[in-house]
C-alpha cells in the first residue's frame, strides 16, 4: 500500500462530524443532533446508501462522515475522547483512528458504521452498539445539543 495515509487523525474528527452534519441536514431536516438517539437516524441514513445501490467506494465519503459523526455522539455522550490508533490497532481496526472511553477500551466508530453498511443486519445497528455499549462514563454526560 505505502504512500502517505491523507485519513482525519484524532484532532480533526470533531470538525469531520460538524462538517458532514451541516452537509446532511443543508436541504433536509435530519435530527443530527449528537444524542443517542439519533444514532437510529444513522442507522437509517447508512441502510438507505446500501439499498440505493450505492457501493463502498461511491458511499466512502458519506460513510466516513457518519463514522466521524458517529464518534463524535460517544465523545459528547459517553466521555470518550478521540485518539490516533498506533500501529497495531491500525492493523487490527483497518482505520487511523477511534475513540478512548473513560474505562480505558478503544472503539472503531468508523468500522462500525462500514459493518452496518456491508451487513445491513439488526446486530450491527449504530442504535444497538450504544445500548450494548462498555465503557462509558459513569454518568453519562448531558452534552450541549445543536441545531
Amino acid at each position: 500500500m505505502g504512500g502517505v495515509d491523507t485519513r482525519p487523525r484524532a484532532g480533526e474528527m470533531r470538525a469531520c462530524a460538524a462538517d458532514f452534519v451541516a452537509r446532511a441536514t443543508a436541504r433536509t431536516r435530519l435530527p443530527l443532533d449528537y444524542s443517542e438517539r439519533s444514532l437510529r437516524v444513522v442507522d437509517f441514513l447508512v441502510d438507505g446508501l446500501r439499498k440505493g445501490g450505492a457501493d463502498r467506494e461511491r458511499a466512502r465519503d458519506a460513510l466516513s462522515g457518519l463514522g466521524a459523526y458517529v464518534g463524535e455522539v460517544l465523545v459528547r455522550r459517553a466521555g470518550a475522547v478521540w485518539v490516533d490508533f498506533d500501529a497495531d490497532q491500525r492493523a487490527y481496526f483497518g482505520q487511523s483512528t477511534g475513540v478512548r472511553m473513560p474505562d480505558g477500551r478503544v472503539w472503531n466508530p468508523l468500522g462500525k458504521v462500514l459493518n452496518r453498511f456491508e451487513a445491513g443486519g439488526p446486530e450491527d445497528s449504530l442504535q444497538t452498539f450504544w445500548l450494548k455499549l462498555h465503557g462509558r462514563a459513569r454518568r453519562e454526560q448531558a452534552g450541549r445539543r445543536t441545531g
